[in-house]
């Protein structure tokens, strides 16, 4: 009877351990998606407080696959943010169409440009991999992410408060510029940082002179990629339209704006 009392409690003890195990892992399930989007944002904010670390840990081939995914998880939402807002000076339609065409706007100057560095860095010696060099490049987008969505409070104001059409695409377009030159000046020191790891010196110059004309090329791709895959603003009075026809270019339509908020158009 002993026996037969102290096997039934220890099977009483299984079935508590295993329906503890079971609601355990429930939980897990049910919270993972938030703690999953947290830390997210948590790899931004490491980007933000510890550059030089953050770009070690990439020279170093730590965590690569996370840093990734959730730069372009937060970079994606804060483009669509600043998109939408801009979208928001014609119609709804627009700022949704923007709130995708911006995040889709630097990412895919990215991988435009992106194996034009890659390949030539590797022809005068480079040996991080293809992911590193991704990786470098996406933690640039994403801190122009970031400062596009502090910017987003003002672009919003100025929606709110100025029905001038021109004005209102040259002030976020010097925003844009703004952001563009600070990415692109992290980007140059985040290489530069990379490029402390590697031995050959020699191969280490040609490729910071190789980076700087990389620069421009990036430049002039993202600008030219803007421009066709415009409206992000939408003409007043206009009807949506999500792509316009090609013709003219980005910085002939600039010059017009910068003449009409002057009058002298």
């Amino acid at each position: 009877m002993e026996f037969a009392g102290i096997c039934l409690e220890l099977r009483v003890a299984a079935l508590r351990l295993i329906s503890l195990d079971l609601f355990s892992l429930s939980m897990k399930n049910t919270l993972e998606p938030k703690f999953q989007v947290t830390s997210y944002f948590d790899t931004l904010t490491g980007l933000l407080r510890d550059r030089h670390g953050f770009m070690a840990q990439i020279s170093q081939d730590i965590g690569l696959k996370q840093k990734i995914v959730s730069l372009l998880f937060v970079s994606s939402a804060f483009f669509a943010v600043y998109g939408f807002i801009i979208g928001s000076f014609h119609s709804g339609m627009q700022s949704l169409s923007s709130a995708v065409k911006l995040p889709s706007l630097y990412l895919i100057t990215m991988a435009v440009c992106l194996p034009t560095l890659y390949f030539f860095n590797i022809l005068f010696g480079s040996r991080k991999s293809f992911t590193q060099h991704f990786a470098i490049v996406l933690a640039a987008v994403s801190a122009i992410s970031v400062l596009l969505f502090s910017f987003a409070p003002i672009s919003l104001f100025f929606l709110v408060t100025t029905p001038n059409y021109q004005f209102f695409k040259l002030l976020n377009v010097a925003i844009l510029g703004l952001t563009g030159f600070v990415g692109v000046k992290f980007l140059y020191q985040g290489m530069q940082l990379m490029s402390e790891t590697e031995a050959d010196e020699e191969g280490k110059e040609n490729r910071q002179k190789l980076l700087k004309g990389w620069l421009f090329l990036y430049a002039f791709v993202g600008s030219q990629l803007g421009w066709t895959l415009r409206p992000f603003f939408g003409t007043p009075g206009a009807e949506f339209q999500l792509f316009r026809e090609m013709g003219g270019n980005f910085y002939f339509d600039i010059v017009n704006a910068i003449l009409s908020v002057l009058g002298l158009k």
